[in-house]
């Protein structure tokens, strides 16, 4: 899994022999900052983008194959012993009802060069299916998220806090019986980590911002976040999912300006607190409005890690306790793989696994294509 945060390449090895999925081992290879830089530069149109992304796609597909011969170098295994790679791609662009109502989403990593290099089968582009049958193709993992989290008595709340912050809310099962598609919501609620790593790396050439120490430093802009939560997309029904075609510094920049031109100039480290508040305020927003009775929430992705933001959110929850997935089994880092490795297993088997309820789609469809080894 690489995700919207671009930081790396998060690699599980998953075994699905019990009831539920086992996760064995795990690594993480950062991106190189040329890379990450190319990928980052993709997200809006360049110059020559066609030749572009046709190379890097290759690069990604060769970060990908040395990620996973790294994990099966510790984990002491051959390609032999692995049925398949589910790979999501890079995603550069997602603009599912864009244009001509049908859309489309873009994830890059040639999938058919990583089976070449790992010599084992890959299964890729799950989200394609799904927007051609007139869904947002995302998010997918609430499916998943339904397989290993749901409780009988508590109503759940699973946040993926990574680029794009999205939700899926679990009701109650009541039983041992599996849920219903409609007892399951899922959707993005905006931006997660996007733009505080955007704004961090535009002023002090960073990453992102460990543990929100830097928006720590700073102070919440009222007249900047009341701004910032006009955005449309706030308002929204689900299904929904969005991106950086959105959320980005333009964007940001869009807002702040006419702030400043009433308010004066922003300490950047107060617009960077003010972003932290927009992603625990956004999230918070969603529940109240598309959620029924929340009992708990349980975060996972990398937004899980900033303290500032978990400080924030539980605030705003107030009672309901705010849990990292740790708690129910599964590492906060690695909920997103082992989902994707779940959807892959479940391509192979031939199973339905969109939620139409969740994307929007007519239907429930098989997600993936299989480039077989």
């Amino acid at each position: 899994m690489s995700g919207t945060s671009l930081d790396g390449v998060d690699v599980a090895l998953v075994a699905f022999q019990e009831e539920q999925p086992q996760l064995l081992h795990t690594h993480f290879l950062a991106y190189p900052a040329t890379l990450r830089a190319a990928v980052l530069a993709l997200q809006h149109p360049t110059h020559n983008e066609l030749e572009e992304t046709a190379l890097i796609s290759n690069a990604l597909a060769k970060l990908y194959a040395l990620a996973i011969e790294q994990l099966l170098s510790q984990a002491q295994l051959m390609p032999s012993d692995i049925t398949a790679v589910a790979c999501h791609g890079q995603t550069i662009r997602h603009r599912p009802g864009y244009s001509d109502g049908i859309g489309f989403t873009l994830q890059i990593g040639n999938a058919a060069l990583l089976a070449e290099l790992c010599q084992i089968t890959v299964v890729s582009d799950f989200r394609s299916r799904d927007i051609a049958a007139g869904g947002q193709g995302a998010p997918l993992v609430p499916a998943f998220h339904q397989a290993v989290f749901a409780d009988k008595q508590l109503n759940r709340a699973i946040i993926n806090i990574g680029g794009i912050a999205n939700i899926t809310y679990l009701a109650a099962t009541g039983s041992a019986t599996a849920l219903p598609n409609t007892s399951v919501l899922g959707f993005d609620s905006g931006p997660g980590n996007m733009l505080l790593d955007a704004w961090i790396k535009q002023h002090l050439n960073k990453d992102y911002d460990a543990n929100g120490d830097w928006a720590s430093s700073g102070q919440t802009l009222p007249a900047l976040l009341e701004a910032l939560m006009q955005e449309p997309f706030f308002a929204l029904a689900p299904p929904k999912s969005t991106g950086r075609d959105l959320f980005n510094l333009t964007w940001l920049e869009k807002y702040s300006l006419s702030v400043s031109q009433k308010n004066g100039a922003m300490r950047p480290q107060d617009v960077a607190h003010t972003l932290v508040d927009l992603t625990a305020l956004s999230i918070y927003a969603a529940l109240k409005a598309h959620c029924q009775e929340v009992d708990e929430v349980y975060l996972c992705g990398g937004g899980a890690h900033n303290q500032l933001l978990v400080k924030k959110l539980q605030g705003l929850l107030g009672a309901i306790p705010c849990k990292p997935s740790d708690s129910l089994g599964i590492g906060a880092d690695w909920v997103e793989a082992m989902a994707f490795a779940w959807l892959g297993k479940q391509c192979l088997a031939k199973e339905t696994v969109n939620l139409a309820a969740v994307t929007g789609a007519t239907g429930p469809r098989i997600l993936g294509a299989i480039y077989q080894h």
